[in-house]
């Protein structure tokens, strides 16, 4: 499954760029992130507990930044299984970060996403459901904690 998308950050390029290479920052904007190990410059594991449908699914993951070009691309692979229950999940995933101005950044996404086992028995369309709901929930995480820390720096 491919997904695409953009969404627009009140903060400029290079600060952007910064933030989403920093893992924890990162994860701390998607739902359901724990567990978060470095282990090594590129590569970090974690664990993501979601529900789709009426199936609660937690994953082991791995994720390898794969090419950073600052402050305007990032691309970044996974693989994960999930906990209890047959299957894989592996997704490639870049972002291109273009400026709109001084001080707002757009983002600009592209996911492809491939599910076996048990998960990718659910659907293509109860999938793409939760990957909107995801993407919806991090964009919202995001820009709240970029106007945070445009609060606390102005205070």
């Amino acid at each position: 499954m491919k997904f695409t998308g953009e969404f627009t950050v009140a903060a400029p390029r290079d600060v952007v760029y910064e933030r989403l290479n920093d893992a924890p920052f990162f994860a701390s904007c998607l739902e359901g992130v724990g567990e978060l190990t470095q282990v090594d410059e590129t590569r970090y594991t974690a664990t993501l507990e979601t529900r789709i449908a009426y199936i609660k699914f937690k994953f082991a993951v791995a994720v390898e930044f794969v090419e950073k070009v600052a402050p305007e691309k990032i691309v970044a692979k996974a693989e994960g299984t999930p906990l209890g229950v047959v299957g894989r999940l592996t997704s490639m995933a870049s972002a291109t970060l273009r400026e709109d101005g001084a001080d707002r950044t757009v983002v600009a996404y592209d996911m492809d996403v491939a599910l076996a086992g048990k998960l990718g028995s659910i659907g293509q369309p109860v999938l793409k459901s939760k990957a909107k709901e995801m993407e919806r929930s991090f964009v919202r995480n995001i820009n709240a904690a970029f106007e945070n820390a445009g609060s606390e720096a102005r205070a």
